[in-house]
Parts: structure tokens; C-alpha cells; sequence
């Protein structure tokens, strides 16, 4: 019998300290994300004193968490030169940022000596890990969640690693 995978909400609810995500794919084919993809690559740039036009259910999600303590780090490794996915992920980090999430940015020739897990993650309070599975071409597949600890421990470290040496949004460059 497989287990009901909690929903990200779900799970942040019973987050009290931390929920960290290391993100490691240069294309992502979110559905959610194709209009206002091809609005950017029209040349549409959200404006971040316009809260109302950019503001989306997530970003109350993760607001709501960091109010009552959760500390949000979120890392990503690209590759350079950058695919217009990531920048159009960069021009957007404004949000994230606004919602109480810590950003940083790591080039993946920056990376080549870490051992990093073979699919995205979430790690909430270092004790459970939510993968995210997707397809070859970005397509979101589905999540499975582990709170087996050898591999949270692995996970935890790897995000730390990549942190440690990750650009602060504000610096990173595209």
C-alpha cells in the first residue's frame, strides 16, 4: 500500500523551523508558470511595487510560515550561460524574496566536486525531504517524500555545501 504524499502546504503546516529547497534544473515545463513564461519572453516584467498583479497563493503560503518562525532558504544551480527559463526565474526571485525566502545562486561549474541528490527537494525542519520529480524536457511528474535519516542527513548536507558557496540573489548576475 504507498502513502498519501502530504501536499507542500501540508507539510509546511507542521514546519515550525526551517524548509530549505535546492533546485537543480535549468528548464521547468510548471503549467502553472507557461502564461506568465511567454508574458516574460513577450517582454512583460512584473513591477515589485504592483503586489497585487504578482502576489499568488504560494507566496501567502510561505509569508503565513516565515511569520510564525519558519526560516525559508532556497538555492539553485544553473548552468551558464543561463536558458531563458532561468532568467525569467531571476527576474521573478523579487517575489520569493518579498514572501521571506533567502535566495542564492550557484553556477554548476561552481559544483562540480559536491555530491548533490539526482532530483529538486524540499527539506522541512531536517527531517523530512519531499523530492520533485520531473520529466526530461521540465515536466513536473510528482513528489515522493522520505524521512529516512541517512538520506535526510544527505540531503541536508548537500544544501549546505551548495549554500555555503551559492550567490546572494542580489549579486548574482544573468
Amino acid at each position: 500500500m504507498s502513502l498519501k504524499v502530504p501536499t507542500f502546504a501540508e507539510m509546511l503546516a507542521n514546519c515550525r523551523h526551517s524548509a530549505v529547497h535546492l533546485e537543480m534544473r535549468d528548464v521547468y515545463g510548471v503549467a502553472e508558470e507557461d502564461a506568465d513564461f511567454a508574458a516574460w519572453k513577450a517582454g512583460h516584467r512584473h513591477d515589485p511595487n504592483d503586489r497585487e498583479s504578482w502576489w499568488y497563493p504560494f507566496l501567502t503560503t510561505v509569508s503565513g510560515a516565515v511569520a510564525r518562525g519558519v526560516e525559508f532558504r532556497r538555492a539553485r544551480v544553473v548552468s551558464e550561460p543561463v536558458t531563458d527559463y532561468i532568467r525569467f526565474e531571476h527576474s521573478c526571485t523579487f517575489q520569493n524574496i518579498t514572501a521571506g525566502e533567502s535566495v542564492r545562486w550557484l553556477p554548476r561549474r561552481l559544483a562540480s566536486d559536491l555530491l548533490l541528490p539526482g532530483n529538486d527537494l524540499w527539506l522541512f525542519d531536517g527531517k523530512a525531504v519531499r523530492f520533485g520529480l520531473f520529466s526530461g524536457d521540465g515536466v513536473f511528474l510528482g513528489n515522493e517524500i522520505t524521512e529516512e535519516p541517512d538520506v535526510v542527513k544527505r540531503c541536508a548536507d548537500s544544501f549546505e555545501a551548495v549554500w555555503e558557496r551559492a550567490i546572494p540573489h542580489q549579486e548574482f548576475e544573468v
